[in-house]
């Protein structure tokens, strides 16, 4: 007999509002377009079926509209549908680090990699009251997380997103002159070559089915600057605290999430380098995923 999942998500932070299990009787209330989606799991349970886009893509729909308060979310096909627990989370942390757990307008926050999906600044601005300025190197994913900024009223003149065109760049062409930043957070993309993250989701899918697969299919999506880097989130992170050392002084807190352990040793030594007047490392979990945020300042 399988075990029962726990109604509440214990590795998930206090104030994450997605520790309970989905209520899908709240959820399609609020968007009725889900209720096409929702099955009878093996537990007796309304769920959905994890490894359908469309799926995934409608139930996050549903839990910003009834949690957030957003009306209008949509992204193009094959872009990044990210699971919103994990991405609460993050931010919850860093308010915590912040000392700012309660609503504060006066925080500034800088999204390297907002995504066509603008996930951070969502929930940063709905829970915290936080500024946010969401960066990306593609084009259409600007254009989409403008569309949603731009077409939810309770989302303007709290977030602006901005094109990065240099993709050699994170902060150099995004942060103004003179601007000040009270954070920054950053989601690197963790494979190191299209094959690498092509690989991963075809074991994923081995592992979760127990059967074979032949084809990927990215339940979650994501386009190739989304899912890979050149040497990973390794090379990634270390070139993102070699340019924050220069722009020590328009942000207090550089932040990253490092998904691999193994990676921990080489963003230490960059910090190092880069003469990091301090550094912690916050640890999360979401199911059995074990994951930290590395956070500097200078």
């Amino acid at each position: 007999m399988r075990k029962q999942p726990a109604k509440v998500k214990s590795k998930l932070h206090k104030r994450n509002k997605h520790r309970e299990r989905y209520d899908f009787q709240r959820l399609i209330e609020s968007t009725t377009e889900l209720a096409s989606f929702v099955i009878i799991n093996d537990y007796k349970d309304k769920s959905i079926n994890f490894f359908d886009p469309a799926a995934v893509k409608m139930l996050n729909k549903a839990l910003l509209k009834l949690h957030y308060g957003i009306e209008n979310w949509e992204i193009p096909p094959n872009y990044l549908c990210p699971p919103i627990p994990g991405r609460a989370d993050y931010l919850h942390y860093v308010a915590d680090m912040l000392g700012e757990t309660k609503p504060n307008v006066a925080i500034k926050c800088l999204d390297i990699g907002v995504g066509s999906n603008c996930i951070y600044p969502i929930i940063g601005t709905k829970e915290y009251g936080w500024q946010f300025v969401g960066s990306d190197i593609d084009p259409i994913a600007i254009e989409f997380a403008t569309k949603i900024v731009n077409s939810n009223s309770s989302l303007k003149d709290k977030i602006e997103i901005r094109h990065q065109k240099n993709r050699t760049h994170f902060f150099n062409g995004i942060i103004k002159e003179d601007e000040q930043f009270d954070l920054t957070i950053c989601n690197p993309p963790f494979h190191t070559s299209a094959d690498a993250a092509k690989k991963a989701t075809m074991r994923k899918l081995k592992n979760l089915k127990n059967n074979k697969v032949t084809k990927p299919v990215k339940n979650f999506g994501g386009q190739n600057n989304e899912l890979w880097y050149l040497g990973g989130e390794k090379n990634f992170v270390s070139k993102l605290i070699q340019e924050s050392k220069t722009y020590r002084n328009a942000c207090k807190w550089f932040t990253s999430l490092i998904s691999k352990k193994i990676n921990l040793g080489k963003i230490y030594k960059e910090l190092e380098i880069a003469n990091a007047k301090e550094v912690k490392t916050i640890p999360m979990g979401t199911g059995n995923k074990i994951t930290r945020i590395v956070a500097w300042h200078f």
